[in-house]
């Protein structure tokens, strides 16, 4: 991609506003421009009255491989977030702004929003897409949170068993697995499996559809369905997990794990000893 390309795009259509994440070369992993690039998206919705409808979508073969695992530990010249990572202490808010604070807005948003997801969606892609309200997935979309032999926690917020069940988001967390489009749609992650070459026209059309319905309907609505979720204790749980998730960060097993991918010529090797 050249340089001057954005790592997030913004258009608008209508009633619906696509971000599409645009760092293609590699699987949309998520730095902190693409965050913010996001963000700033969504900033722009929100200003935006005649938009009613926000999709999220991936540029390329993938819609998101996670977080950018290379820019947090890689050769790559460090960021403010990175820097504050040196510490537990900065390491907890860099993970509660730019992880937790970020998805959730997303997960709060007061317009409805939807996930295109095609290819690989792992760990935070997942955690990503779960923040949106609906997730339409490609025929050729998979979904895994391979964290847990990677020594974390799963990620900062732990989305499986409000997704999947807890009894399949064990199993899932546990043995990595990689579930497609189909068993994804079977148990409830997804809404719809479309063909790949339709992703894009098969979600303009959903988003079209729920762009009928007034605003402050929708609104009123999604806030109800949230408040829902959490009475069911969603967001307990989710702030229970991110304090499991920061402890386990500063065990020595997660320390040893850190300082052996650390040494690693790339990131490529990482992913290579964590793979089905």
């Amino acid at each position: 991609m050249p340089k001057d390309e954005p790592v997030v795009l913004y258009e608008v259509r209508g009633h619906v506003a696509t971000i599409t994440m645009n760092r293609p070369e590699v699987a949309n992993a998520q730095d902190t421009a693409l965050i913010d690039g996001i963000d700033a998206c969504l900033d722009q919705a929100d200003a935006d009255d005649e938009v009613r409808v926000v999709v999220l979508a991936g540029n390329g073969k993938h819609f998101s491989s996670g977080h950018d695992l290379k820019a947090l530990v890689g050769d790559t010249e460090p960021d403010e977030w990175r820097r504050m990572r040196d510490t537990p202490e900065g390491k907890f808010r860099h993970e509660q702004v730019m992880y937790v604070e970020r998805c959730q807005r997303i997960y709060h948003f007061r317009k409805p929003t939807i996930a295109a997801v095609q290819g690989a969606c792992v760990a935070a892609g997942l955690m990503l897409a779960c923040m949106c309200d609906l997730i339409v997935a490609s025929d050729d979309a998979t979904f895994q949170n391979p964290v847990l032999r990677m020594t974390g926690a799963g990620v900062e917020l732990l989305v499986e068993p409000w997704e999947l069940g807890i009894r399949k988001a064990k199993e899932f967390l546990w043995t990595g697995e990689t579930l497609d489009a189909q068993e994804a749609w079977r148990l409830g992650l997804v809404n719809r499996v479309v063909p790949r070459e339709e992703l894009t026209q098969r979600v303009d059309e959903l988003a079209d559809r729920v762009a009928l319905v007034p605003p402050t309907t929708a609104q009123v609505v999604k806030d109800s369905l949230n408040n829902t979720a959490t009475l069911m204790g969603k967001e307990a749980s989710w702030k229970y997990h991110f304090m499991a998730h920061q402890w386990m960060h500063n065990t020595e097993t997660a320390t040893s794990a850190l300082k052996a991918r650390q040494a690693k010529s790339s990131m490529s090797e990482v992913f290579a000893e964590h793979r089905d």
